[in-house]
């Protein structure tokens, strides 16, 4: 493990390092608690992002426990802190829950923009014969939590323009961390995104908790 001077720093050498492995990153990010957890991942910038993406790539096999822990009731929110390779609004939270079946995740978006592009809600489904999970836009669940906002489609007025037509793929980094990255009517489109999932700090935490400033 690299002895930098601070988590964010120490996560981005083992991303960019010459050997580039991810267990390695696995390991440094399950070593860490919850608070240094989230402001390591959200410190990291859109070239490393990327990175991160291409280094995930085959390494674990994603399933729905990763984002909804089995143990949780239906309709209990957990909370991932994200951050993505967009120039503005980076910061924002992914909330997942299982639906009233007990094995179907769901899920919608808080950030800053919510009232202008509505929550994005949307339903993940396992990516066959891939070890990744797919987040669609496209499939809207039946229920929801009762303190989330009113379900709305994503194929209309600004909505549209963030969700429409989207769906993301999704690849296990560790215990806590996925990365993402967004298809446009199947086809990638650039744009890069991680979660980190703390369940034990969405008490206490605003939709968009402060986050370290983003490097590369």
């Amino acid at each position: 493990m690299p002895a930098l001077d601070t988590p964010q720093q120490a996560l981005r050498s083992l991303i960019h390092e010459t050997s580039r492995n991810p267990r390695n990153v696995a390991l440094f990010l399950d070593a860490l608690v919850g608070g240094d957890r989230v402001s390591a991942v959200r410190s990291l910038g859109p070239r490393t992002l990327r990175a991160l993406w291409e280094l995930a790539d085959g390494y674990a096999d994603m399933t729905l426990a990763d984002l909804v822990p089995r143990t949780t009731p239906p309709y209990e929110a957990v909370v991932h802190y994200g951050r993505n390779s967009l120039p503005m609004f980076t910061t924002f939270e992914k909330r997942f829950y299982r639906m009233g079946d007990g094995s179907s995740v769901a899920g919608a978006n808080f950030q800053t923009l919510s009232p202008l592009t509505g929550p994005g809600y949307f339903v993940v489904r396992k990516d066959d014969g891939q070890p990744e999970l797919l987040i669609d836009y496209q499939r809207l669940p039946k229920d929801k939590p009762a303190d989330f906002p009113e379900i709305r489609g994503n194929e209309s007025g600004i909505a549209r323009l963030v969700y429409g037509s989207m769906v993301d793929a999704v690849r296990r980094v560790s215990d806590h961390v996925s990365i993402g990255s967004a298809m446009r009517n199947g086809e990638m489109i650039g744009a890069y995104f991680v979660l980190c999932r703390e369940q034990q700090l969405a008490q206490a935490a605003t939709p968009l908790m402060a986050a370290a400033a983003p490097q590369a």
